[in-house]
């Protein structure tokens, strides 16, 4: 079945840009300091220019050059368009940004519309605003689902419904309902189409977590081992956790130590939760399954 078929239709929110260069009352541009005289009557000799009398005219005053903002340039191609404004963007040039990030979109590039759902999603240099960064993902994935997962694009695309994912699991109020199934598809496509080891971390992590009928340890530890395999250290911790401590599967304590192992030398700062799982199963694990969980570690880093 085409991917298209599930999809929805939405409306996507443009962005409108208008510039309009200052040009005099005739329609012409007025160069930069150049003098500006009003007629008084197209004859000289009228009666209205001699009802003057014999006074003396007024000099032309010279204008003083308008301080104007730099007008957007955007450039011919797309895709240096959607380069010149992630690298304005990380000056801190947003309007600019926008500008060319929008423009490659509309040409169809996908990191640039990647770009623009990340920026309204993060609240990165424009205000926050879920629904529209819901239409950029919902856009690009409709677009570019059936891509091959060897393109240079495929990551933004699997990143899209990974996004669209969260989004349908937690909704959005007034735009998207909360739905577990749907987000589970969003998971499921981008983990097994694409092979993306956070959309397989995310899909293990549903089953795992879900309530009733919903939950499935082994489905989940299936997907979560497909990420632990690629790296992911999220989802090294939950597959060891799950082994470990025999949780819903068969325990292996000495398998669930190494994956915890991993997890907690790839983990980021902020990721204390790895460390604290793993401090506790060490603390629990008696000298055998230590042993042995070293033994699959130096296996492990031998084949990387």
């Amino acid at each position: 079945m085409r991917w298209s078929d599930l999809a929805l239709s939405i409306g996507l929110l443009g962005l409108a840009v208008g510039l309009s260069p200052a040009v005099s009352f005739d329609g012409s541009r007025t160069p930069e300091g150049a003098a500006v005289s009003v007629p008084l009557s197209e004859n000289p000799s009228s009666p209205e220019m001699n009802a003057l009398g014999g006074a003396t005219p007024l000099a032309p005053v010279p204008l003083s050059p308008m301080n104007l903002p730099p007008r957007p340039v955007v450039p011919g191609k797309p895709i240096e368009a959607f380069r010149s404004g992630t690298h304005a963007l990380r000056q801190g040039r947003t309007d600019q940004a926008v500008v060319e990030l929008e423009y490659a979109a509309e040409q169809g590039v996908p990191g640039a519309i990647w770009k623009l759902g990340r920026m309204y999603a993060d609240g990165d240099g424009v205000a926050m605003n879920k629904a529209r960064a819901f239409g950029y993902f919902r856009r690009l994935t409709t677009a570019y689902a059936e891509d091959s997962a060897g393109t240079p694009d495929a990551t933004y695309v699997a990143k899209g419904f990974i996004a669209l994912g969260h989004y349908y699991a937690d909704g959005i109020p007034g735009s998207v309902k909360p739905d577990l199934n749907h987000a589970r598809e969003m998971f499921e496509y981008a983990a097994s189409y694409f092979g993306d080891a956070e959309a397989q971390y995310d899909l293990g992590r549903s089953y795992l977590l879900a309530k009733g009928s919903q939950k499935n340890p082994v489905l989940a530890a299936k997907w979560l081992r497909l990420s632990a395999e690629k790296g992911d250290a999220r989802a090294q911790a939950l597959l060891g956790n799950m082994l470990f401590r025999g949780e819903e599967v068969s325990r292996q304590a000495a398998w669930g130590l190494f994956w915890l192992i991993l997890a907690k030398d790839g983990a980021g700062s902020e990721e204390t939760w790895i460390t604290d799982m793993y401090t506790s199963a060490l603390a629990r694990a008696d000298e055998n399954e230590r042993t042995q969980a070293y033994k699959y570690l130096e296996r492990w880093l031998k084949r990387r």
